[in-house]
């Protein structure tokens, strides 16, 4: 059985899933703000377990997983607005970041669902991996709205 479209279609959300976790670290790191740090540490947690299941799923296919970050286009400009947004210690501005690459990532994982040819086994891992990802996108939402109400 070709596995190769599975693998490589798992690998393409790793990358992006891992572009989320850097996004997140640095903005924990560099915010002055201490919730808002503990709450990116808690999404970058969380997006490191979305991608370890997602390379379990492609070492389980016998594929090679990426284990980096592509930092490259649009996911990099993504996460990297929000590093961009803490330098200026906007706290709105920053959640507005996260909620961006939050929505930049739920689309990558619909578009990844959409893919008709995914072996069944690898589309219940993709959706659970997606149910965490839209789980984080509704906290971030939260997030914003709860300082858009200060």
């Amino acid at each position: 059985m070709d596995n190769d479209n599975d693998v490589s279609t798992l690998n393409g959300l790793i990358k992006t899933t891992l572009d989320s976790v850097k996004g997140y670290e640095d903005a924990a790191e560099d915010s002055e703000n201490g919730s808002l740090a503990s709450n990116f540490g808690g999404f970058a947690n969380e997006r490191r377990q979305v991608a370890a299941l997602l390379q379990a799923e492609v070492r389980r296919l016998g594929g090679n997983p990426e284990d980096d970050s592509s930092f490259a286009a649009a996911a990099h400009r993504a996460f990297m607005n929000i590093k961009q947004a803490v330098v200026s210690r906007d706290d709105k501005a920053i959640v507005e970041e996260v909620e961006r690459g939050e929505d930049y990532l739920k689309e990558k994982y619909a578009e990844a669902l959409r893919d008709n040819d995914l072996a069944p086994s690898t589309r219940a891992v993709i959706e659970e991996a997606n149910r965490s990802v839209l789980a984080g996108h509704d906290k971030a939402s939260a997030l914003k709205h709860s300082l858009a109400d200060r």
